[in-house]
């Protein structure tokens, strides 16, 4: 592919350029292994995390589980006051990258399922997050990558073409949904990769 193919080129948030995991501050809050895994998969789970990144309320969330999962009540609450201690760092190798794409002076714009309180959060922990032109956070649209819906509110807020769209997330279903929408899309694994993912488009940082 030549230089010029892309035009935009759209980053993933979470385990693209934040290491994100839920596990951190329950290994001092839940120490027995078992039990924090099943407290991770049977009550604060990804699919319950993920109504927080469409845009419910924290409270809400909060009290939908207290009501199945009494004796469970701090553990729950813990999620959102501990939730700065699931992002530790920053994937810094990705950030390099990010920022040096934008030392060439592309277009670049982020793209993430996140809840809104929590993404503001972090980009006052993470600036990083604020130098690119702009982002569209799921809590705040209310749709979920991979929904159609997201990937076209992007494209509509930022007037990026679809063909001319690079995308980089971690979720191969989330890869598969901006290719549904006409956007080139790749698959994050290591940030080595991705510097050789971007050169098939002509693109070397």
């Amino acid at each position: 592919m030549t230089d010029d193919a892309i035009d935009h080129i759209v980053f993933d948030i979470g385990r693209v350029l934040l290491h994100w995991d839920p596990e951190l501050p329950y290994r001092h809050l839940i120490p027995d292994a078992d039990d924090r895994r099943w407290f991770l998969e049977n009550v604060c789970t990804t699919e319950w995390n993920l109504e927080q990144d469409r845009g419910r309320g924290w409270r809400e969330a909060e009290d939908v589980l207290i009501a199945e999962h009494p004796a469970h009540e701090a553990e729950i609450r813990a999620f959102r006051t501990h939730w700065n201690e699931m992002v530790p760092h920053a994937h810094e190798e990705s950030v390099i990258i990010l920022r040096g794409l934008l030392d060439q002076g592309r277009d670049v714009t982020l793209l993430t399922n996140f809840a809104a309180d929590t993404l503001n959060e972090a980009r006052g922990r993470f600036g990083f997050l604020n130098e690119p032109r702009g982002i569209t956070v799921s809590g705040e649209v209310g749709f979920l990558k991979p929904d159609r819906q997201i990937y076209e509110s992007h494209a509509e807020r930022f007037d990026i073409r679809p063909e001319a769209t690079l995308f980089i997330d971690d979720s191969p279903a989330n890869v598969h949904g901006a290719r549904a929408v006409g956007w080139h899309a790749v698959r994050f694994t290591d940030p080595a990769i991705l510097r050789r993912d971007l050169q098939e488009f002509g693109i070397v940082v």
